[in-house]
């Protein structure tokens, strides 16, 4: 089994910073590309950010310039450094990983559980 494990959402003032991290573990032979994911109420989940094992990137029109996503050497934690936040990037941040556990075996989707970002005064 995979696990992700997210950290560092909280509260923050507007125009503040934060920074999430993931880490993923368990049985896997390797991961491809890695991502950051948010669900804001009475919405749908929407891309943010994710990086390929290259580390290629693809942010949402929405955060560009202000959130920049990162990797690890070890290509098993990924990393969303969150500038000038506003309050419509309150959400719940979900970590995903495209995660192959064997030779055999196409890259899987994998979700963390969530970490809730509140941008408010």
């Amino acid at each position: 089994q995979v696990q992700l494990v997210e950290s560092g959402g909280g509260l923050v003032q507007p125009g503040g910073s934060l920074r999430l991290s993931c880490v993923a573990s368990g049985m896997i032979f390797r991961i491809n590309a890695m991502g950051w994911y948010r669900q804001a109420p009475g919405k749908q989940r929407e891309l943010v950010a994710t990086v390929t094992t290259g580390g290629t990137t693809n942010y949402a029109d929405s955060v560009k310039g202000r959130f920049t996503i990162s990797r690890d050497n070890a290509k098993t934690t990924v990393s969303l450094q969150m500038n000038s936040l506003e309050p419509e990037d309150t959400a719940v941040y979900y970590c995903n990983a495209a995660v192959r556990i064997s030779t055999a075996t196409m890259p899987s989707d994998y979700w963390g559980q969530g970490t809730q970002v509140t941008v408010s005064s």
